[in-house]
């Protein structure tokens, strides 16, 4: 993108906004902040939610963008509230871009603590936690070492086939060989 085309998005954004269509500058600016760092892009894009009544996710764009005040304190606690506090799920929920490194270090202290509590559910479960674009889209990118019950289940039924098959060739050699 060249450097007059996030100002572009934003002033269709702005007279978006202007003009009543709150979601088109919503879709706008989520594309912009998807694609690119533009911490403008993320303030406005937090300003649009807001007033569109989606707090968690102004929320999520304004912590994104480092904003404060008693309006953004709201919305990222609607943000935390709506995650559970699930470090995971707020990490995942911020845009590719922020996600990306370099990282500010709000952001760099989000990660970490999703990173922490995932290995932290990872060791309990017997994985380790997924990182990177995969890890955002829900993909199971995963190492797994620990415990797979389906495999288990597969090699149950591999040693039940094989016992079963040296049972039918003993029966079958015995209706051969007389007695």
């Amino acid at each position: 993108m060249g450097d007059d085309e996030p100002r572009g998005v934003l002033e269709e954004a702005r007279a978006a906004r202007e003009a009543g269509a709150d979601w088109r500058a919503r879709d706008l600016l989520a594309a912009q902040v998807e694609a690119e760092r533009d911490p403008e892009a993320l303030a406005l894009l937090a300003e649009v939610l807001h007033e569109m009544g989606d707090l968690p996710r102004a929320g999520a764009m304004w912590f994104a963008a480092g904003a404060q005040g008693p309006e953004v304190d709201v919305a990222v606690a609607a943000w935390r509230e709506q995650t559970g506090d699930d470090f995971g799920a707020m990490w995942r929920s911020l845009p590719a871009s922020v996600r990306a490194e370099p990282r500010p270090r709000r952001i760099e202290a989000l990660r970490e603590r999703a990173m922490g509590a995932a290995a932290g559910a990872g060791a309990a479960a017997g994985t380790e936690p997924a990182e990177g674009p995969q890890a955002s889209e829900g993909s199971e990118g995963s190492q797994d070492d620990g415990f797979d019950a389906a495999w288990l289940v597969a090699w149950i039924l591999a040693a039940a086939f094989v016992v079963f098959a040296v049972i039918g060739f003993i029966t079958v050699l015995a209706w051969l060989v007389p007695g």
